[in-house]
């Protein structure tokens, strides 16, 4: 009779500190290779500060996305600054899961809640 293997909750920490570990090192490795495009590209300029130029165009959605297939370095450094920020969230719907399969209700309710407040903040734009 083979043993019936299960999911501990070691095995779940484990993973979680894989995923933060990955999250960063990806993270931080596009922030860097937007670094250097950035740099190689507009090393040499002096910013003029004596203007306002408005919001730029990487901060949107759309522009983020033409700007990374550009290969626009400023819109891949922002694209690593999400990915950091979307990690310690991943850790907590990662957290959610542990506590639905330990049947742990109580931390999986408080699991939810913080959740929930991280997605209803980021869509407002409300923070602190």
């Amino acid at each position: 009779m083979a043993a019936k293997a299960r999911f501990k909750d070691t095995d779940m920490q484990a993973v979680i500190g894989w995923v933060l570990r990955i999250g960063v090192i990806v993270s931080v490795s596009v922030v860097f290779v937007g670094g250097v495009i950035y740099i190689y590209r507009h090393g040499g300029l002096i910013p003029d500060y004596s203007k306002f130029n408005g919001v730029p165009n990487f901060v949107q959605l759309h522009g983020l996305v033409n700007g990374i297939i550009n290969l626009r370095g400023r819109s891949i450094i922002q694209a690593g600054i999400i990915l950091l920020i979307a990690t310690p969230i991943l850790r907590i719907v990662f957290s959610t899961v542990s506590f639905v399969l330990e049947k742990d209700y109580l931390y999986t309710g408080i699991s939810l809640l913080v959740l929930l407040i991280i997605i209803v903040s980021s869509i407002s734009g409300h923070v602190g």
